[in-house]
């Protein structure tokens, strides 16, 4: 976004705040707020690209409770990632006996895609740069390498069992890769090549589909009952935001990085 890459998406008027994914401790409440109280821990999200910030004004409906048992820096890197992931697998709705595809498995919302997929009893092969397969490993997932040769080795790791879903969190032609392997149109969806749904009817369907506290709610739920896991790579004070970005956009994370006001 700060990049103007997805303006036609996100227009922005600079200076512009950013962040959406938030966690805190309720200081004020309107008057006319119900359902929220000065003193609350919660977990949230908000619509005005607010949150790298040590105050937020939030729409109550935006929030929800953060269950004792969650770290901070884990309630904080839930909103964007977490429902997005949620999303991808509802719109290709696996299900047991069928293999669904995740590309890009090990990335921030491939982390949960993954392992909320493999809730459903599916067989999910994750596509993957080596230094997540054993993450993905330990989850349950089959991790399988990018590069030439990746639908080989995806009908290997299928070992019979029919590729039914795709979830395209990569782009550079996962959505043709899904094609030739015979998943129908409708169980294909991509968040980053908006261009394959246009030329093929592919669905697009990613955080905003499924943006509400009550998503939110269900995540937080499994992650309290160790049913799903966030793996946090760094946190950076607020201060040291510029340093957190160069980090990110260096690529090759192994998980969430968060602010700490």
């Amino acid at each position: 976004m700060r990049a103007g890459l997805v303006r036609d998406l996100f227009p922005l008027t600079f200076p512009s705040g950013q962040g959406w994914d938030l966690a805190g401790v309720v200081e004020e409440v309107g008057a006319s707020v119900k359902g929220v109280a000065v003193g609350d821990e919660v977990i949230g999200y908000t619509d005005n690209r607010a949150s790298h910030a040590e105050h937020v004004v939030v729409d109550a409906t935006n929030l929800t409770p953060k269950p004792a048992a969650i770290p901070w820096e884990v309630a904080g890197a839930l909103f964007v990632a977490g429902v997005t992931g949620f999303a991808t697998v509802r719109a290709v709705a696996p299900s047991a006996r069928e293999a669904v595809v995740v590309a890009g498995a090990g990335g921030g919302v491939g982390v949960f895609a993954t392992q909320l997929a493999l809730s459903t009893g599916a067989r999910v092969i994750a596509l993957a740069g080596e230094s997540h397969h054993a993450w993905l490993r330990e989850r349950g997932a089959i991790p399988v390498a990018y590069g030439d040769g990746a639908a080989e080795r995806i009908t290997a790791a299928a070992e019979g069992t029919p590729v039914a879903a795709f979830i395209d969190l990569v782009g550079h032609g996962y959505v043709e890769l899904a094609l030739a392997l015979g998943v129908a149109k409708d169980r294909i969806d991509t968040i980053v090549d908006f261009p394959a749904t246009q030329r093929y009817g592919v669905k697009f369907e990613g955080g905003a589909a499924a943006a509400s506290a009550a998503t939110l709610a269900r995540l937080a739920e499994a992650i309290a009952a160790g049913n799903l896991v966030v793996p946090i790579q760094r946190t950076y004070p607020l201060d040291d935001v510029r340093a957190a970005f160069t980090e990110l956009e260096a690529g090759h994370t192994a998980g969430k990085i968060v602010l700490i006001p």
